[in-house]
């Protein structure tokens, strides 16, 4: 006896999705506001920065090498062709210290920042919910204060290289002060990277860009910025311990 098996049509899938035929919220953990390539935009965003940083740190670890290395390695006098010990420590600013702490309070302000603006995100999700109050009270701009103490200490670096021109060290006065202005130098430069990122991220808010997308380029700077802190920390220990 021949026997039927029903079919059923897949062609409206309304019975998976709520019966009008969207499909659900769509979320991860709080990191997807909304948008369900938030998090793959996200995540390629933050592997993007480990490799850039990848390469920020080998190249202060070269640096770090060549700095412990020279320092036993004497040079050798034309005139008298003995070799000579010419690594002498040089004495660092004060300023220096003050320049420390408003680069470790910019680090708090930039978490507030990337914070701030991963709320905005989700709330501007909310907004198209009926009833769902979406109004950010957000008095501070945390990014622009961030902004502002990043520029503080990059403005405190060029007093504290003036300082040491004033001392008598130069960068062509002997190899410890040209270590000491090319580590500095280069933590300054990739120190202003950041500050064009947060001021990037500044238009984009001014533009009215995606909140999702701000929150992006927010975060990724944040972190960036934690890693600028982590590093100057790092090179004032290695100029003021490592003789």
């Amino acid at each position: 006896m021949a026997s039927y098996t029903p079919t059923v049509s897949l062609d409206d899938p309304r019975t998976s999705t709520g019966g009008n035929g969207a499909l659900p919220p769509h979320g991860h953990d709080g990191d997807d506001f909304g948008s369900p390539f938030f998090d793959v935009r996200l995540r390629r965003a933050r592997l993007g920065l480990v490799v850039g940083l990848t390469g920020i740190a080998m190249i202060f670890i070269s640096f770090t090498s060549a700095y412990v290395v020279r320092q036993g390695l004497p040079t050798l006098d034309p005139g008298t062709n003995l070799l000579l010990h010419d690594w002498f420590p040089v004495p660092l600013p004060r300023l220096l210290l003050i320049n420390t702490g408003v680069l470790l309070i910019s680090s708090v302000t930039m978490e507030l920042a990337r914070r701030q603006a991963a709320r905005k995100a989700a709330l501007a999700q909310l907004a198209v919910v009926p009833g769902v109050s979406a109004d950010a009270d957000d008095k501070v701009s945390w990014l622009a204060l961030t902004a502002v103490l990043g520029l503080t200490f990059l403005t405190g670096q060029w007093m504290a290289w003036r300082e040491l021109a004033a001392s008598g060290f130069f960068v062509s006065s002997s190899p410890s002060s040209s270590f000491v202005y090319l580590l500095t130098g280069m933590h300054g430069v990739h120190l202003f990277g950041g500050v064009v990122a947060l001021l990037t991220a500044g238009v984009a808010s001014f533009l009215r860009r995606p909140a999702d997308s701000q929150s992006i380029v927010v975060d990724v700077t944040g972190w960036y910025w934690h890693f600028m802190a982590f590093l100057w920390v790092y090179i004032l220990c290695l100029l003021e311990f490592v003789h």
